[in-house]
């Protein structure tokens, strides 16, 4: 589920997987994993994907169910694009 947040959320700023992980300061391979929830990821590396991409980790409004935020991810990962790219510069070079 934290996995699921986290690519939410880095779609949503319009962050690369590649552009996530080198933030976080660890392998594309890696952040993939995270995002698909693999448990031997070490959770210091995924807390702090959540953070950098803005996931609320802890929050004071409990009456939301687990189930209730899987279908509301599970409908957002719907309307996302299915991947991200990166935009490109136009280089000026008409001295």
């Amino acid at each position: 589920m934290l996995g699921s947040l986290i690519r939410i959320n880095r779609i949503e700023r319009k962050l690369t997987v590649q552009a996530l992980a080198e933030r976080v300061g660890i392998s594309r391979d890696m952040m993939q994993r995270i995002e698909q929830g693999d448990p031997r990821c070490g959770i210091g590396v995924v807390i702090e994907a959540a953070t950098i991409v803005g996931v609320a980790l802890f929050e004071a409004d409990s009456s939301n169910t687990l189930t209730m935020h899987i279908k509301e991810q599970e409908d957002k990962l719907r309307l996302l694009p299915k991947a991200v790219h990166k935009t490109r510069t136009v280089v000026k070079d008409d001295f």
